[in-house]
This record gives C-alpha cells, sequence and structure tokens, in this order.
C-alpha cells in the first residue's frame, strides 16, 4: 500500500497533546486520522516524529500513513486539508518509500519557545508565549545556552520517553529578541519529555538573575531532576521542523 509523508502545522490550544488517548479527548492525530478515514472509508493510522504535549504547537510536525488514493498527491492534500479543522493543516505530502519512519529515520528536530517578556501581560498573546515581566539579561542566558552544546545527559531536564537513556546531542541553543518577545531556539538529535520546557524554565531563572549561569551549569551537570527550574508553561513552544536525510 502507498506510503505519504506529509509536513503539518497545528495549533494545540484546544488539544490533549498529539497522541490519540483512550478518553477521546481531542487530540491531533485524532483529528489526523479522522480525516483519513473518512476519505478512505475505513480506518487510518498514522504515526508522527513526536508527541507534543497539550496546548503545544507545530509550525513543522511529520507524519505518514498509508493508503490507497488514484488521484494525485496535490488532490490528496487539498481533500484532507478540506475535512480537517481549521486549527490543522498539510502543508506538504509526498509519497515515500515503505521503509520511511517518521520517528526513526529523523536526524534533527528543532523547537521555538516564546517569551513574552513585558511588565503587563497580553491577553491576545496568553495562548502562543509565556508572559515574563521580569526584566531578561539575554546575554546572560546565551552564556548557559551554550554549555548544553554537543552530547550530554541532560537528565536533569527531562525523561525518555522509553528506555533510560538521557543522553541527547544538541546542535543549536541560544535566545534572540523579535520585538517584545525573547525566543529560545533550540536543535537536537532527539529530545527528552519536557526537556525545552524544562530548559526554558531554568534558563529563564539566569535571566532574571535568581540563578547565576554556575548555578545553572551545576544543576545540569548533577543529572539530578529535581535541580530543574519550573517548567515552562506548554503555549509558549513550537515544533519548528523535522530534518532527514534527504
Amino acid at each position: 500500500m502507498p506510503r505519504y509523508k506529509a509536513t503539518i502545522e497545528y495549533d494545540g490550544t484546544a488539544y490533549f497533546g498529539f497522541q490519540r488517548q483512550r478518553q477521546e479527548h481531542p487530540t491531533i492525530q485524532s483529528e489526523l486520522e479522522d480525516a483519513l478515514s473518512k476519505l478512505a472509508r475505513q480506518p487510518i493510522s498514522i504515526i508522527g516524529a513526536g508527541r507534543t504535549d497539550s496546548g503545544v504547537h507545530a509550525l513543522g510536525q511529520v507524519v505518514s500513513f498509508e493508503m490507497i488514493w488514484r488521484h494525485g498527491e496535490d488532490a490528496l492534500k487539498r481533500a484532507i486539508n478540506a475535512n480537517l479543522p481549521a486549527d490543522i493543516v498539510i502543508l506538504q505530502l509526498n509519497q515515500v518509500s515503505a521503509t520511511f519512519h517518521p520517528r526513526y529515520d529523523a536526524r534533527r528536530r528543532a523547537y521555538t519557545y516564546r517569551v513574552y517578556n513585558a511588565l503587563v501581560r497580553s491577553p491576545v498573546r496568553r495562548l502562543n508565549s509565556w508572559h515574563v515581566r521580569q526584566p531578561l539579561n539575554v546575554e546572560a542566558m546565551n552564556l548557559a545556552a551554550q554549555y548544553i552544546l554537543g552530547r550530554h545527559d541532560f537528565a536533569t531536564f527531562g525523561q525518555p520517553p522509553q528506555g533510560k537513556n538521557t543522553v541527547r546531542e544538541v546542535f543549536l541553543a541560544g535566545w534572540r529578541l523579535d520585538d517584545e518577545f525573547v525566543l529560545f531556539d533550540i536543535e537536537a538529535n532527539a529530545f527528552l519529555y519536557r526537556m525545552v520546557r524544562s530548559l526554558v524554565g531554568s534558563l529563564r531563572l539566569v535571566g532574571d538573575g535568581t540563578w547565576t549561569v554556575e548555578d545553572f551549569v551545576s544543576a545540569f551537570r548533577s543529572c539530578d531532576r529535581s535541580r530543574s527550574g519550573t517548567v515552562a508553561p506548554p503555549q509558549g513552544l513550537y515544533l519548528v521542523s523535522v530534518a532527514y536525510d534527504d
């Protein structure tokens, strides 16, 4: 049966994460599978490159599925999008090898976290950023972030989705200013559960002066989950892209 790879964008506000749940809560996976099953007139399952939490967004999540369709890739993309809610869309779709796996074949994943750094909260920004009212020292946060580059044990900042391995390789990590937002960009071969949000919460402590850079490094190297700063809320997190060898 033909296998397809799809790159999708979604606003995760209304969903209980990516993965379908037993309680039939709305999820990204359930919406996609329902749309595909309606077109195929039989149950269709999808596999995702990663599982985002409730409230987390994506600009470049990747999924795969198998389906018989005789009208071309563009027509399939249009048909699926016509059956999806307004907060989920397929950006790109193409047929791939039967051996393609969106999770196991992924080489890099990139996330961005948005912090709204202003004295007064913004109601219209509350669903896509974390409001931090204290001024943040971006230079100090960037200095601390450089210590996580490379291959390290990130046990302080998350738990493995399966098994016990907490070692990950980070290729890029840094903060940048974008008007009233302070953005954290990170790219790695893979991530632990809540790793990005834990890093953001810990680096925020460096930015507001609660921690020194040395405090952050000490917590990081301790490999002790209890030493992490507060986990940043989900609504500021975006899965930006998933990279493959091709």
